[in-house]
């Protein structure tokens, strides 16, 4: 659109600049390469190891299960935990909305085996700590990547970009095809617009060939 007014203005075509500033042109979003089923296969199985350390494993496991935005795992507290419930319980840094997911007993192990076993003793209330001293919370999405990156390297899915955004991705691509209410999925993501969830739609294939209508009788040459 940018480029397109000074051709309108030269061509003096006021008509349609008045037009042009009217319209709501949408925000184009760039579709994320969806995250191959042999590589989170790949992922999964080092992180259920002994391959991947625990801290890391639980951290790449939570984006990849809730969609997690890096700055919530980096704000993660041990009391956001409800290891009976095993729910996680967080109010979202980007929106300042409450969230409460569930999580699966492989990432309910993962967590329990880092705070339990692998965790530097700290009062620092944030669940995940630098492994090398001085023990402070991780400090920004920056160390979420770098996690995620030697995790996956660790796995040897190494074809594919591992940061949270194409974790977030991979998760809403998966509650997608499973069936989830597209408003389910926004709070799960912390989408402040229904749009931010809608680009998900042109991800799931199969859903999408269900709504192409068949070509009429005739018209085929």
């Amino acid at each position: 659109v940018t480029n397109f007014r000074p051709f309108l203005i030269f061509t003096r075509r006021q008509d349609l600049l008045d037009a042009l500033t009217m319209a709501r042109i949408r925000r184009w979003h760039q579709l994320v390469p969806e995250l191959a089923e042999c590589d989170e296969l790949l992922v999964v199985r080092a992180c259920t190891g002994s391959d991947v350390p625990a801290r890391d494993a639980a951290i790449t496991l939570l984006a990849l299960v809730t969609g997690l935005r890096a700055c919530d795992l980096v704000a993660l507290r041990l009391k956001d935990i409800d290891w009976r419930g095993s729910t996680l319980g967080i109010v979202q840094q980007k929106t300042g909305n409450p969230l409460t997911l569930p999580l699966p007993a492989v990432v309910v192990g993962k967590l329990a085996e880092y705070v339990l076993g692998d965790r530097p003793h700290s009062n620092i209330p944030n669940v995940f700590l630098r492994s090398l001293a001085p023990h402070l919370a991780l400090a920004d999405h920056a160390s979420i990547y770098a996690i995620t990156r030697r995790t996956f390297r660790a796995a040897g899915a190494t074809q594919t970009k591992a940061g949270t955004r194409k974790l977030r991705h991979h998760a809403a691509t998966k509650l997608l095809r499973a069936g989830t209410p597209l408003p389910t999925i926004s709070a799960i993501l912390g989408h402040s617009s229904p749009d931010s969830t809608n680009v998900y739609l042109g991800v799931d294939t199969e859903q999408m060939r269900a709504c192409v209508l068949p070509m009429p009788a005739g018209t085929a040459r």
